[in-house]
């Protein structure tokens, strides 16, 4: 795959940006497609101070201030996650789930876009997101999870992409090929993979962090999925969506 420096933003870039439409939509999950840290929440199994500990890891790691393959590793060994965990964790992304989630991946579905879930949660729970949202399993891009026989915690897919700064852009580059692509995400690890990318939508629906935002070109603040239409799509496309009795309501609003 093909490498690219850490720590991006370093470099004091801003992404290129250039107008839709595109081929591949790539969505973060945590705290853009649903209002949940999954790492955080599994936390909460352990005691106050300990969750606070895991919860500081995971926001510096989002937020630019620490390396996400610094903290990886480290957050699960004090979890010690087990299937059940991973099986409730995945009901609560599907709960925690935004406004018009689901509804903004049919639309995108029937624009002909290609839709995918790009995070570096751990993919069991993250599948069950996506599956809820009707996007297929070999669409959903997220970092494994062992379990020996008992269904007890044996470890992760620690040489995933998807597990250190640098990855998501690997990922994406491999997937996309010759297309053009859109990532909406929160983090500084979604930000990372400008280079690949048409567009990145900087979320703030959910959590704003400022260096993101900063340094991004395009901004969504609001939590309910549908005000990323117009990022989205082009006018033609949301002309077309808005004559679908099923989207009108939902497109209305963002057509100029």
């Amino acid at each position: 795959m093909k490498p690219y420096p850490l720590r991006y933003l370093e470099t004091g870039a801003r992404p290129d940006d250039a107008p839709p439409p595109y081929d591949v939509v790539f969505f973060d999950c945590d705290s853009t497609l649903s209002d949940l840290e999954g790492i955080d929440h599994l936390a909460r199994a352990l005691p106050a101070d300990a969750c606070r500990a895991i919860e500081a890891l995971t926001d510096e790691a989002m937020s630019g201030g620490r390396s996400l393959e610094e903290v990886y590793a480290l957050r699960l060994e004090r979890i010690h996650p087990d299937r059940a965990a991973l099986d409730a964790l995945g009901n609560r992304y599907v709960e925690k789930l935004l406004p018009h989630a689901a509804l903004l991946v049919r639309a995108l579905h029937v624009l002909g876009k290609e839709v995918h879930v790009i995070s570096g949660g751990l993919l069991p729970a993250v599948r069950m997101a996506a599956e809820h949202l009707g996007i297929s399993p070999d669409r959903v891009h997220a970092v494994d999870i062992h379990f020996d026989e008992a269904g007890s915690y044996a470890g992760f897919e620690s040489d995933s992409p998807l597990a250190r700064e640098g990855g998501k852009p690997e990922v994406i580059h491999a997937v996309k090929a010759d297309r053009t692509a859109v990532l909406v995400g929160d983090g500084t690890t979604d930000i990372e993979a400008s280079p690949e990318l048409a567009r990145f939508v900087a979320f703030g629906g959910v959590k704003r962090r400022d260096i993101v935002f900063e340094r991004a070109r395009i901004h969504a603040e609001s939590p309910d999925l549908a005000a990323l239409l117009p990022a989205l799509c082009a006018p033609a496309e949301l002309a077309k969506l808005c004559a679908d009795p099923i989207f009108t309501a939902l497109v209305q609003p963002y057509l100029s």
